[in-house]
């Protein structure tokens, strides 16, 4: 092993954390593999041979690596999970679409002849049913409903 490169040491406890995720339950392909890349290291693999045995690219040995040395992530389940992703939001479950449903057929509140589309969001918003919700959101679950 060279100076430069550095080793992965877990403890009892980082090992035994991520042998039981890969133990149980379904999980996400990427984040398997990321357990099986750090438990490679800490037995001492080197990065060309897991980088073939795991087909990944060595970039992503050297990153995940590096996120470990970091020290930053107080789980192991933490450090191997996959950071949120930018680009278009997950869809609303249909605890959302229902709730939609159940406000635009009741009767509009004090004052009002209808339920407006933003009156249905701010309502969902104060139901605390959702963070936030866009009345165009709102329109498109009206809409896949009705």
């Amino acid at each position: 092993m060279s100076k430069k490169e550095k080793v992965v040491q877990l403890t009892k406890t980082e090992r035994a954390a991520l042998e039981s995720y890969l133990s149980h339950g379904k999980k996400n392909a990427r984040t398997l593999t990321r357990a099986r890349i750090l438990l490679l290291l800490d037995e001492g693999y080197k990065i060309p041979a897991i980088s073939q045995l795991l087909r990944v690219a060595r970039a992503t040995i050297y990153k995940l690596r590096q996120k470990y040395q970091s020290k930053l992530y107080a789980q192991m389940v933490d450090l191997i999970q996959d950071a949120p992703r930018s680009g278009r939001p997950v869809e609303f479950d249909s605890k959302v679409e229902a709730q939609v449903t159940m406000i635009a057929c009741s009767d509009p509140p004090e004052g009002s002849g209808r339920w407006t589309l933003h009156m249905i969001a701010d309502k969902l918003v104060k139901l605390e049913v959702t963070d936030s919700i866009s009345h165009e959101s709102v329109r498109q679950l009206l809409k896949k409903t009705g």
